[in-house]
């Protein structure tokens, strides 16, 4: 009974706690704490430092990071050189999961003093639980929460200890850019992935890219639900699908997605960093869960390959701390929760030899009324927190993750992931995405002595074997199956039936016309579903203005044809822009025509050849005329004159005679 009561107790105070907050400090606004009383039992030198580890034990993360994080705490109880002999005591709370638990978690841990918490990492939790250290002053480190929305303005006392979702949403952003798709569409779960996916649509808007459709679905739905959802999307024109799920539950997906055949050829499945999460703590994955996962693109958190990091690799199977078989591999989130604990106590070495006091102070607004039984006494005020929060801020150290060091925007430095592609049975890396460099097949570490590259042909990735066993790159969209098609009219006309004309084919018209228009189409890098519609008997010669009219009047969506552009159509309704010029031309055949050295003799006729002939001769005569009596070179024997006379008319054409002609009689 008294177990019950004790119970009892400690929900009804924390959830009038909870309300009495959020009524007087309503998230956004910034209120003043006011002054505050100061314990006297506290200790410039304590022997003994709590700290806080808030997460879901039995979870894909927590089952990794539990473990990480035991160990990082003997690790740093063991090394002399840190906090000159003080211990750190660990206490652990299990948020199931839960925003409601996990709170209650929270208000339990803080009445236990500790000076920081390492966790959640649930970002639903973390909003929640953010509340309450900052109103307490504990610094909250998370490995896990990646919401792009817990913004360090808004919760001063947040510190994210891993990539944010803003950078791997930018990742996809540029995956898709990278392979010419502008359509996508989102898989997330609605109380998990809405904020990154709302980032991932800021970042294709950047690229003229967009998410066409967000299918959002909670993590408690069945296979059902979730097979209705999928079949949905299958209905629309994109192929290309963002999967932004926890790990827990996101395999589901995959597996309706391979019963309903969505994981063949022509699809696109992008995975955020919660699947290489899952895959990466198991040793061995079955091999059906591969089968299903056949060609998708994944992100995973990228970590240099350090002798720090391969050294904790080592060890990794030799620790005490790691739970049951089966998710005895470790992820990136374990690296992150192992370089959390060591944050912590380089920043609580830098703070008390900085001459930090580890001291709590009790709040005069969170006093205990009359007859209350909500003991909020027990909540106090770290004293130090905010000189330990901007300690934390300064660190700058080299852990098993990488650079532990923040930009003044509170995120680490050089975010960045690996890029793989699921085949056989295994991850193969394609490349990586930096927020220095972008997409690259070269480490990032490589490039920060660069000048960084991120124009469109510096972008690089390795060839990637698709869904359907294909190294084609799909298109990444198809006609969709719900869609209106555009309905096209086509004139059908007794005469010039090249241009347009009924036919037999699936289509159902032929024609000069049609093949410009089905050329147009193709080109457009998106789909565009059309029927082609008949309009006229067939034995008449159909009304163009009246198939104008029609268009206007949305009985028909466009025309296509030999419909000509005039003033009074071009009112009503839009014209292309011309293929073809209006008017009178003549058409001639061509012949073509061998080369001959004789061809200046075609131009001329025989009967114009003689007649030239004959004027030659003529002109001759008059000048022998003129000639022969005066000048000796026109006299001689008949045959010489003949030569003369014929020579002479025939020079005329070369050059001119200087020599005057004179009549004889002169």
């Amino acid at each position: 009974m008294e177990e019950v009561l004790l119970i009892s107790r400690f929900i009804t105070r924390s959830l009038i706690l909870l309300s009495l907050w959020f009524l007087c400090f309503p998230p956004g606004v910034v209120c003043h704490t006011g002054n505050v009383s100061t314990s006297s039992n506290s200790s410039s030198k304590p022997k003994v430092i709590n700290i806080g580890a808030l997460f879901t034990l039995n979870s894909v993360l927590g089952e990794a990071a539990k473990p990480a994080i035991q160990a990082a705490v003997d690790d740093v109880n063991s090394d002399p050189t840190i906090l000159n002999g003080v211990q750190l005591k660990l206490l652990i709370s299990d948020t199931n999961c839960s925003g409601f638990i996990g709170t209650m978690e929270a208000l339990q841990l803080m009445e236990s003093d500790v000076v920081a918490a390492i966790g959640p990492q649930s970002s639903g939790i973390a909003h929640v639980i953010s509340h309450v250290v900052n109103e307490l002053h504990v610094p909250l480190l998370s490995f896990g929460a990646t919401d792009p929305t817990l913004s360090s303005m808004q919760y001063p006392y947040f510190l994210r200890t891993t990539p944010s979702d803003h950078f791997q949403m930018y990742a996809i952003a540029d995956i898709v850019d990278y392979y010419g798709w502008r359509e996508v569409i989102a898989i997330f779960v609605d109380d998990y992935g809405r904020s990154g996916i709302s980032v991932l649509g800021d970042a294709l808007a950047k690229k003229r890219a967009k998410i066409s459709y967000k299918a959002a679905f909670s993590p408690g739905d069945t296979e059902s639900k979730i097979n209705d959802l999928l079949v949905e999307v299958n209905l629309m024109e994109s192929r290309v699908y963002v999967v932004h799920v926890n790990p827990d539950t996101g395999l589901n997906i995959f597996s309706v997605a391979k019963a309903l055949n969505m994981m063949g050829s022509g699809y696109v499945w992008i995975a955020t960093d919660w699947l290489p999460s899952y895959l990466d703590s198991k040793d061995a994955v079955d091999s059906n869960t591969m089968n299903i996962l056949q060609g998708v693109i994944a992100l995973r958190h990228y970590t240099p390959d350090t002798d720090l990091k391969k050294s904790f690799m080592s060890k990794w199977n030799t620790l005490k701390y790691k739970g049951s078989a089966g998710h005895a591999g470790f992820n990136s989130y374990a690296l992150y929760a192992y370089d959390s604990v060591w944050l912590a106590a380089h920043a609580l070495d830098g703070f008390l030899n900085e001459g930090g006091n580890l001291s709590f102070s009790y709040d005069p607004k969170l006093h205990d009324t009359n007859g209350s039984m909500l003991h909020l006494a027990s909540l106090r005020v770290f004293n130090g927190g905010e000189q330990l929060l901007q300690t934390l801020l300064r660190m700058n150290f080299t852990g098993v993750s990488g650079q532990i060091q923040f930009d003044p925007d509170k995120h680490l430095v050089h975010p960045a992931y690996d890029v793989l592609n699921i085949v056989g049975t295994g991850t193969r890396r394609i490349g990586y995405w930096s927020n220095y460099s972008h997409l690259s097949v070269v480490p990032p570490e490589s490039l920060y002595t660069k000048p960084p590259n991120i124009s469109t042909g510096s972008q690089h990735l390795y060839s990637v074997i698709w869904p359907g066993d294909t190294t084609s790159t799909p298109r990444g969209w198809v006609f969709p199956n719900n869609g209106q098609p555009l309905r096209i009219a086509v004139p059908n006309r007794v005469g010039y039936k090249e241009f347009a004309s009924k036919d037999k084919s699936p289509q159902g018209v032929r024609g000069y016309c049609i093949d410009v228009f089905e050329a147009a189409i193709s080109l457009l890098p998106y789909a565009v579903p059309h029927t082609y519609m008949l309009y006229g008997d067939g034995k008449r010669n159909p009304s163009y203005n009246e198939l104008v009219s029609r268009v206007a009047q949305n009985v028909y969506d466009a025309a296509v044809g030999d419909i000509t552009i005039v003033t009074n159509r071009t009112k009503i309704v839009d014209f292309t822009q011309p293929y073809m010029e209006s008017g009178l031309v003549v058409v001639a055949p061509v012949k073509e025509a061998k080369s001959n050295p004789w061809a200046f003799l075609k131009p001329f006729t025989a009967e114009m050849w003689l007649v030239t002939a004959m004027f030659f001769l003529f002109v001759g005569a008059v000048v022998w005329i003129l000639e022969h009596r005066i000048n000796s070179e026109f006299r001689g024997p008949p045959r010489r004159q003949l030569i003369t006379i014929c020579w002479f008319s025939f020079s005329t054409m070369f050059f001119s005679h200087t020599a005057n002609i004179r009549d004889s009689r002169d």
